[in-house]
């Protein structure tokens, strides 16, 4: 049999040692018993004991001189192995203390009051690291089955997102990524860029629809110094800071139509102008555009260049809403929760079955990022040792979602109909009316009360 680790740490030894003699004698017994010691006289021993190898456990001396330190002590060995079960020794006495209990509570997983019953010590000990085997094992539940950068799924729908990535990165022409706000594009995005030729280059991020339409020219292709009131010296755009790279246009469908005409120029010609200067500037530059906005649509109702279009949508990566991944709500959750439990006291060790439930049955509508902020915040708000969904601020079924009246539905119904039918038509509102059974005049008046265009 394997022999077991268990740290000692004993920053007070020799004679100070409030333990006494009694304990180096059980402190053989456990050695009897198949586990191997390792004693850390001082923090940075035991921090180096703790990078350089796993722990089934740890021990430490506590008494009222050392609870301060000890306190920002553990909470800098977390760092290194944050599934490592603490067992305290100490005097009976100091049980009684406030601020001892309130560690006891907060930092250990078990204590023990000197002279120290050996048999269940050894029997704490063995608990611990079965423990600890379980917590590092469940730790990583497939989160790591990929290697896309910040990306966790383990549902078919994100295999399939994870391959399709690897298959985009290895050419190098426009992509087209959509999906719900919060899906994760640009983390899509910066994973192509990671995993292509161009990795070693810039890649640069802009949010269409955060700049004014007055600002967005200049920032994207630049300006000359004097180009209009203010602008005082050159500065580079993102087109031309991103030579090299990856340029990632967030939310592209929100882009003003004067400005469509200038990207869909840069795309075919791979050269841009600055403003205020007529020269045309060779770039070399990669372009994954994103949008959360259904674009065939936009493209119908004259808001977007189809020419554009057809240059962004060579290669098109969908990501799924998370109400879409089956099973993933629960990874996400524990992988987000590990990161951020990191910022706060290690006290809370996961989720109660009830968080989970909810997790798993809520209709996340702000899909990954939603579930960021509710286990950050439920991280560290929560006062107990497991998450709630009071916690999550999942604690009620939302109000806000009610059920749809039949008119409703039946108006929902008709406007998808009649934009499938005028799509695949081409426009030919003869052809549509026909292919939906109406007549022609009905159309029209349908598509008045929709608000459709011709």
């Amino acid at each position: 049999m394997d022999a077991r680790h268990l740290l000692y740490f004993a920053p007070s030894s020799g004679a100070e040692d409030p333990a006494g003699p009694s304990l180096y004698d059980g402190l053989s017994a456990v050695s009897q018993a198949g586990w191997q010691i390792h004693l850390a006289a001082d923090r940075a021993q035991a921090g180096d004991l703790l990078e350089r190898r796993t722990f089934g456990a740890a021990m430490v001396k506590l008494d009222q001189s050392a609870c301060g330190s000890l306190r920002s002590d553990l909470e800098r060995f977390s760092g290194a192995d944050r599934y490592l079960p603490w067992v305290a020794l100490l005097r009976p006495e100091d049980r009684q203390d406030p601020d001892i209990g309130r560690l006891l509570w907060e930092c250990f997983y078990d204590f023990h009051t000197l002279p120290a019953d050996i048999q269940r010590l050894l029997t704490t000990l063995g608990h611990a690291d079965g423990m600890a085997s379980l917590a590092r094992a469940a730790a990583e539940p497939s989160v790591e089955a990929s290697d896309e950068p910040q990306m966790v799924g383990v549902c078919p729908a994100m295999q399939q997102v994870f391959t399709n990535i690897r298959k985009i990165a290895a050419v190098d022409a426009p992509v087209l990524i959509t999906g719900e706000s919060g899906t994760g594009k640009e983390l899509a995005a910066r994973a192509i860029h990671e995993r292509s030729r161009r990795s070693e280059g810039p890649f640069v991020a802009v949010n269409c629809a955060a700049l004014p339409e007055t600002l967005i020219q200049s920032e994207l292709f630049g300006y000359e110094r004097g180009a209009f009131t203010g602008a005082q010296r050159r500065k580079l755009g993102s087109i031309e800071s991103a030579n090299g790279g990856t340029l990632f246009l967030d939310e592209i469908g929100d882009i003003a139509l004067d400005l469509q005409v200038n990207l869909l120029r840069f795309l075919e010609e791979s050269a841009i102008q600055r403003v205020g200067n007529p020269r045309e500037i060779p770039v070399d530059v990669r372009v994954i555009a994103a949008t959360h906005t259904d674009m065939e649509r936009a493209i119908a109702r004259g808001r977007f260049r189809e020419d554009l279009y057809f240059r962004l949508n060579v290669l098109r990566l969908d990501m799924p809403a998370l109400r879409e991944r089956e099973g993933d709500m629960e990874v996400l959750a524990q992988f987000f929760f590990q990161r951020f439990r990191r910022e706060t006291s290690h006290r809370v060790k996961g989720f109660s079955s009830e968080a989970l439930q909810t997790i798993a049955e809520y209709g996340w509508p702000g899909n990954v990022r939603e579930i960021i902020n509710r286990v950050r915040r439920a991280t560290v708000m929560c006062e107990g040792r497991l998450i709630t969904p009071s916690d999550l601020g999942l604690a009620q079924p939302s109000r806000s979602v009610r059920m749809l009246t039949l008119d409703e539905v039946r108006a929902e119904a008709e406007k998808d109909a009649i934009l499938g039918a005028l799509k695949a038509s081409g426009h030919n509102l003869s052809k549509a009316a026909r292919a939906l059974g109406t007549s022609r005049p009905r159309l029209y008046r349908l598509m008045a009360k929709y608000e459709i265009e011709a």
